[in-house]
């Protein structure tokens, strides 16, 4: 299992999920510090995220989730194509 990793939107306005691995701790989520354009995290309940519905991060900005089953279940977008976040879990 990976400890931390990075996750990129190829296609800004698409979201795609963190990751796909079980996570079981707490988790931090930065975006990259080269990013131009804000990211947006969350999950909506129905698996997306968006301006509206995601928290705004701008580079180098970062949050922690108390508990995270799956990085399946944070949806990451961007407003800049190709742009990204690093994570690191917290607890192993």
């Amino acid at each position: 299992m990976a400890l931390s990793g990075q996750t990129t939107v190829t296609t800004a306005g698409t979201e795609v999920a963190l990751g796909s691995q079980p996570v079981n701790a707490a988790l931090m989520v930065k975006a990259l510090p080269a990013n131009t354009g804000i990211m947006y995290v969350g999950n909506n309940g129905a698996g997306a995220v968006n301006s509206s519905t995601g928290m705004p991060l701008a580079a180098g900005e970062s949050l922690i989730f108390d508990l995270v089953s799956n990085l399946a279940n944070i949806m990451l977008d961007a407003t800049v194509d190709g742009e990204g976040v690093a994570w690191l879990i917290l607890e192993a």
